[in-house]
């Protein structure tokens, strides 16, 4: 007999190889997909662990504009506290110095006023004296002479304080030094020439104290 009819050789059909690259393609497949899965979730994490970073570091941002704000809000509180605390001393060293000048001035004003008093003192006692004196029979003249003299001492006292008599008789009518009382027609004399002094004017310096009270001349009109 022929051994190769009894001992047949079994050859691996081409359907069987198939399957099995079939199966191994699948098999490799699978292992993509997964590693493919695998590397999204890692992906994933990765992408969370990100934005859960970024969210702790807007947080710690947020914490630090916050403490920012809070800093520069007390800054400016305590620049506001430090203006009005300079604006309340300034207030009251401007009121003390406002009180000072005013203690000094009426202070001041004090003071001249009772130079001026001392020096009128003695102007009363020589009226006293000679509103005592027995007038006689030559009682007229001497108290005119007296009251010439309270005079002359009175117009010292007012030149020793500055304050000079203005002479008015003659001279033309000046509304800055003048007040007239009345006008009326003067022959010989020149129009707005002072003629006559009611009651005479006086400066202190170059101000004012008193305008004269004048009569004021016409002057002559032609008929």
């Amino acid at each position: 007999m022929n051994d190769n009819n009894d001992n047949p050789k079994t050859e691996p059909s081409d359907g069987g190889a198939a399957v099995g690259a079939l199966e191994t393609e699948e098999k490799r497949q699978r292992n993509a997909d997964n590693e493919e899965k695998r590397q999204r979730n890692a992906d994933n994490e990765e992408t969370r662990q990100r934005n859960a970073d970024n969210e702790e570091t807007r947080q710690r941002n947020a914490d630090t504009d916050e403490q920012r704000q809070r800093n520069a809000s007390t800054d400016e509180q305590r620049q506001r506290d430090d203006y009005y605390d300079r604006l309340l001393r300034k207030t009251a060293e401007f009121d003390n110095y406002r009180k000072r000048v005013e203690r000094d001035r009426q202070s001041m004003a004090e003071a001249a006023a009772a130079d001026l008093m001392r020096d009128l003192l003695p102007l009363v006692d020589d009226l006293e004296r000679a509103l005592k004196a027995d007038a006689g029979s030559e009682g007229a003249d001497a108290y005119r002479r007296g009251v010439e003299l309270i005079q002359r001492q009175l117009l010292e006292i007012l030149r020793r304080r500055g304050v000079t008599p203005i002479e008015a008789l003659g001279s033309d009518f000046d509304p800055h030094i003048h007040q007239a009382v009345s006008y009326e027609p003067a022959p010989g004399r020149r129009e707005g020439e002072v003629i006559e002094e009611f009651a005479r004017g006086y400066r202190l310096g170059e101000r004012l104290l008193r305008p004269s009270m004048v009569k004021v001349a016409k002057g002559e009109t032609n008929s």
